[in-house]
């Protein structure tokens, strides 16, 4: 059974920093593209960062410079380096596939939480 577990959520304060992780139980993370996501506008989930089998990555505008995804294939673990937080990056984050989400991959996520 595949599992997608996040961790490394918090409450920080504008201008902090969080580093979130992504595990991944039940399968070879190497070959695979994994994004992070956060609810988007109206229904349904965003992705903000995501990173390839070839670990080339790719960031929503919101965030480009200040987040920083990477991953570690002998770890099964992909992370997402959160700095100069935002109030608006309050959010829950969730780490699926990608391009192609799985929806029984959708774990708990993670909450962060920055206050102005």
């Amino acid at each position: 059974q595949v599992q997608l577990v996040e961790s490394g959520g918090g409450l920080v304060q504008a201008g902090g920093s969080l580093r979130l992780s992504c595990t991944v139980f039940g399968m070879t993370l190497s070959p695979y593209g994994i994004g992070w996501y956060r609810p988007g506008p109206g229904t349904g989930r965003q992705w903000v960062a995501r990173i390839h089998g070839s670990g080339s990555t790719d960031y929503i505008y919101t965030v480009k410079g200040r987040f920083t995804i990477s991953r570690d294939n002998a770890k099964n673990t992909v992370y997402l380096q959160m700095n100069d937080l935002k109030p608006e990056d309050t959010a829950v984050y969730y780490c699926n596939l990608f391009p192609y989400p799985r929806s029984e991959y959708w774990g708990q996520g993670t909450q962060v939480t920055v206050s102005s």
